[in-house]
C-alpha cells in the first residue's frame, strides 16, 4: 500500500480510498489543517503592489 507523509503531523498515512482523511493520517489532523486555513494561519508571501506595477489604475486611466 502506498503511504504519504501527513501534512499536519508528519506521520506516514495510507494513501488509499479506505483512508477517508487522506492525505492526512486522521480526522484530527485534517480538522487541525482546516482550522489553520479558516483562521488564515497560512499565508503566501507577496510584495505590496505599487502604482508602477500596472495592476492598479492610475487617475488618468481609471473610468
Amino acid at each position: 500500500m502506498r503511504t504519504v507523509r501527513c501534512p499536519a503531523c508528519g506521520k506516514q498515512a495510507p494513501y488509499s480510498t479506505e483512508n477517508t482523511a487522506r492525505p492526512f493520517c486522521s480526522e484530527r489532523c485534517r480538522s487541525v489543517d482546516l482550522g489553520a486555513w479558516a483562521s488564515e494561519s497560512y499565508r503566501v508571501a507577496a510584495r505590496a503592489a505599487t502604482p508602477d506595477d500596472g495592476d492598479m489604475p492610475t487617475p488618468d486611466t481609471a473610468h
